[in-house]
């Protein structure tokens, strides 16, 4: 065990639906301790609770799970909302029970899973920083001395001593990451919390994360950001639906991903569908729906580089919301974002946020991406506040190569570029002086 940080056998998570698991008191362990020769002889008769039949209000969010991680290492874990993910962090931080197997952890966990875990909304931040640092297992003396430290990493200096209920979701983010960061844990475990911040301070964290790392100390990091995963990690876990399917190199892991996403994305849909969802009644907002159109409201088979295209987004809304903006991204395979855009404030576009189902269009007229394999995301807004629905990829955009530079010999694809922009070279005649320079028409190549 000396040189592994983590060892999980058998790992499993079962949850009731429609049941909210509660912390254990010293009278629960008790308790059970004392039924459990009743539970173990009803097993033996066979007998089982009418008021829950097995597999009938229960779902398995980990099932099987086994893998060990070295001490040192940065670990990704990758998949699909929903894979089980934030649940293997959220057991291996003692935050849940496991169901079934075993975990064995060498070394103090500094976890960070949700944004301002254990604030206090009406304290300071400097009273904050003291309480979630002696939540998180850290002396009074150990926070005093790496205090401005920080608070110079979470840059809230001029907020240090307004109460956290003021501050805005990235301050909030900024401080519980900085505390979280500063704990000096051997293994530190990180949730997509992340994405909360601006890019400048993602990039920090994953500084923070590599300085960690180096020291010796473990990183489990759960994320979306592929390019994140690729260059920061040493290895990567993938799930789905719960199980550990893939693990090795970050490198295989995400080919492997994005294989299978490309594979299920495009199951049962339509010519000129890209995503297609069931309603989910739950939900109070929803994407459903987005199609790719041509100039003609036709649906669009293949998209080529400089082609017309138009994504016509569906999404339900069941509750009313001023300020309502639909949001999205184009990023390249490897997670890369290339472009994104707003109804607002991108536009300063109202879109319809009453109770039904409405749907926005947004229009390229030149598609200016070269051939290559790209993701459309998603996602409905409220503008500086919060998301109402995830910004997550929906679709996978196949760019089919396009001879768009008149030349034989020379395609964009996005192994060469990412975008193929209009534009005009001219030749020109200088004068022997030097003072002068001219362009001859005819000789001038336009790629427009």
């Amino acid at each position: 065990m000396s040189d592994i940080a983590i060892r999980v056998e058998g790992l499993g998570k079962q949850y009731r639906i429609g049941k909210r698991e509660r912390y254990r008191t010293l009278r629960d362990t008790l308790a059970d301790a004392a039924r459990a020769p009743f539970r173990r002889l009803r097993s033996a008769l066979g007998l089982r609770s009418a008021a829950c039949p097995e597999g009938e209000r229960t779902i398995w969010a980990l099932q099987d799970v086994s893998f060990e991680i070295p001490r040192g290492e940065v670990v990704g874990v990758i998949g699909r909302n929903g894979a089980g993910k934030s649940t293997l962090l959220k057991v291996l931080s003692r935050i849940t029970e496991p169901t079934a197997g075993r975990i064995e952890i060498k070394g103090r966990v500094g976890s960070l899973l949700e944004v301002g875990t254990g604030f206090h909304p009406e304290l300071t931040g400097r009273e904050n920083v003291f309480l979630n640092g002696a939540i998180l297992g850290m002396r009074r003396t150990e926070i005093t001395r790496k205090f401005d430290e920080i608070v110079a990493f979470a840059e809230i200096e001029k907020f240090i001593d307004t109460p956290v209920k003021h501050y805005s979701s990235g301050m909030y983010m900024r401080l519980a990451f900085s505390v979280s960061a500063h704990l000096d844990p051997e293994i530190l475990v990180v949730d997509e919390v992340l994405a909360v911040g601006d890019a400048a301070f993602q990039k920090k964290c994953l500084g923070k994360m590599g300085d960690v790392a180096r020291e010796g100390r473990t990183v489990l990091l759960v994320s979306h950001n592929l390019i994140a995963i690729r260059h920061l990690c040493s290895s990567a876990l993938l799930f789905q639906s719960g199980r550990m399917v893939h693990s090795g190199e970050p490198a295989s892991v995400l080919s492997r991903y994005q294989d299978a996403w490309v594979e299920r994305s495009g199951a049962n849909l339509e010519i000129g569908v890209l995503y297609n969802a069931i309603p989910d009644a739950s939900r109070p907002f929803q994407i459903v729906r987005i199609e790719m159109l041509d100039v003609e409201d036709r649906a669009k088979a293949q998209l080529f580089t400089w082609d017309y295209v138009k994504f016509r987004i569906y999404y339900q809304a069941r509750l009313s919301e001023p300020n309502f903006s639909v949001e999205i991204r184009i990023s390249a395979f490897d997670g890369y974002a290339v472009m994104s855009s707003s109804t607002r404030p991108d536009h300063d576009l109202n879109v319809v946020a009453s109770i039904g189902t409405h749907c926005v269009e947004c229009e390229f007229p030149r598609w200016p991406f070269a051939a290559g394999r790209f993701s459309l995301a998603a996602a409905l807004a409220v503008p500086m506040r919060m998301w109402l629905t995830p910004l997550e990829d929906l679709a996978v955009l196949d760019v089919q190569p396009l001879n768009v530079y008149q030349s034989r010999s020379v395609v964009p694809t996005i192994s060469r570029t990412l975008v193929a922009v209009p534009h005009e070279w001219r030749v020109g005649t200088v004068s022997s002086q030097g003072s002068e320079t001219t362009f001859a028409t005819g000789v001038s190549r336009s790629i427009n």
